[in-house]
């Protein structure tokens, strides 16, 4: 008989920070760069050597452990980490074990209209590998040019019970991160990437189950269906009387399944100790009051504000904060006089879909806010009708123009003389007499038909109130 189970599912996301140069030397990070062309005696390990600690990279970690509700620990240090791949040319990694910088905080996450806390284990600072290229035949290649790129690696306590929430738990975190702007959160450049811990119990039950680690999972997509494929292996081997292994597992996205990669190693295999090059970490509290005040207002806090002082409903405001780009444009445009939810209703249809259609980030966007509000008023003013907005705004955005000047131009001002309405309506009613018999012996989806016809004549510059209020009038 099959058993019900639960998924105990915890997060380690590696997020790289937005540093000029590595953590322990003065390289470059450029991106897409020409292989082995940022390197220097300390990223490529040459003995002798000796790393220096970026500050940038410390303020980043404190930075983000602040906004996850961490505590910071005044005294930290690193540590080696000790495993050989033709990518770490050091043979081990510089992380941090048993004193991180960050521990024991929080996030939330909404999914289906329901808040639920992840905790945060830690948060640490540590070096990335190099890249290992195969491009098929007898050789494969080594990158070195990522080798000691900084790193935050951030750990979530076994709280996430679902891939849903996994894939929103990583979604959130990007976004934070984005907002102090320490990382540009691309996972097609492997800026922000996980693994992803996973075990199955039957519900009820306290103890955990056997793990295994899915490694270098780099979209919030693949997230939710390789975790998906997860739970479903490990219930499926449990259900035909198996014992899961401890391994570690990479996603196959093509397949959509797991594929072993090997045993899953435990702290000890790594024989962590202290690194004899680096001086202990002691951070003052001073200072980190000080990069407490320079915290921006962050998406939790922003979306609290839309909701109670811009009366945003909360999947406006969900949507409008997501990122930190599009939620200062909406104040800006805000900031100009416009009603708030008339800003977010164009914002979350026209704007977008144009941005998205085209690819392009909202701070290229070539309608500037004031002149979103400029459109706006001229609807709530009456000068324009909605459907003839939407004509401006394609202008708008081609051409980057103000509203008022486009609809002067074209002469799109909105009629709301009563007199011309009437004797529009008037002949319209002469012209299709068997329609008006209709309607007026119950059949008013025929209102429709008159307003199309009315708009027509009209060139679609009736005031659609006045229109409408008219024709009723006229048709009873």
């Amino acid at each position: 008989m099959r058993r019900n189970y639960e998924a105990v599912i915890g997060l380690e996301v590696h997020a790289q920070m937005r540093t000029n140069t590595k953590i322990f030397c003065g390289c470059p990070t450029t991106f897409g760069a020409k292989p082995n062309t940022q390197t220097c005696p300390v990223c490529t390990g040459l003995p002798g050597v000796l790393p220096v600690l970026n500050r940038k990279a410390l303020e980043f970690t404190v930075k983000t452990g602040l906004a996850m509700n961490c505590r910071i620990s005044p005294y930290s240090r690193f540590a080696r980490k000790n495993y050989f791949y033709p990518d770490l040319p050091k043979g081990y990694q510089i992380s941090q074990y048993e004193l991180p910088v960050c521990e024991g905080g929080w996030v939330d996450i909404s999914v289906d209209g329901e808040t639920r806390r992840i905790g945060i284990t830690r948060i640490h600072m540590e070096e990335d590998a190099g890249k290992n290229i195969h491009e098929g035949g007898s050789y494969s290649y080594v990158d070195l040019n990522r080798a000691c790129t900084p790193l935050m690696e951030i750990v979530s306590e076994p709280d996430i019970r679902s891939p849903k929430d996994a894939a929103q738990y990583m979604r959130k975190l990007r976004t934070i991160l984005r907002y102090l702007g320490v990382c540009d959160g691309n996972m097609e450049e492997g800026s922000l990437r996980c693994d992803a811990n996973i075990s199955i119990r039957p519900v009820g039950q306290k103890e955990y189950g056997t793990r295994t680690e899915l490694k270098n999972i780099n979209s919030f997509r693949f997230v939710e269906k390789a975790i998906e494929y997860e739970i479903a292996r490990q219930i499926r081997i449990v259900d035909e009387g198996g014992t899961v292994v401890q391994e570690t597992r990479l996603w196959d996205s093509a397949a959509g399944v797991t594929q072993s990669m090997r045993s899953k190693e435990e702290a000890h295999d790594y024989r962590y100790f202290p690194d004899p090059d680096l001086t202990p970490i002691v951070v003052q509290q001073s200072w980190v009051d000080e990069i407490r005040a320079s915290l921006p207002e962050l998406p939790d806090a922003k979306q609290a504000r839309y909701t109670s002082s811009f009366r945003l409903p909360e999947a406006d405001a969900d949507q409008l904060t997501a990122e930190q780009a599009v939620a200062l444009w909406f104040e800006a445009a805000v900031a100009a006089g416009a009603p708030p939810k008339a800003v977010a209703n164009w914002m979350m249809t026209e704007l977008m879909k144009h941005l998205n259609d085209e690819n392009r980030p909202i701070e290229e966007c070539p309608v500037q806010p004031a002149r979103l509000a400029g459109l706006i008023a001229l609807i709530e003013q009456g000068i324009i009708s909605g459907k003839i907005a939407k004509t401006v705004f394609e202008e708008m955005y081609a051409t980057g123009r103000d509203a008022d000047s486009i609809v002067k131009e074209k002469g799109l001002v909105q009629i709301s003389d009563s007199g011309a309405i009437e004797q529009a309506v008037d002949d319209i009613l002469a012209k299709h007499p068997g329609e008006v018999a209709r309607y007026r012996e119950g059949d008013e989806k025929l209102l429709g038909f008159f307003v199309g016809q009315l708009m027509r004549a009209m060139k679609g510059k009736a005031n659609p109130q006045l229109a409408n209020e008219l024709l009723k009038k006229k048709l009873v």
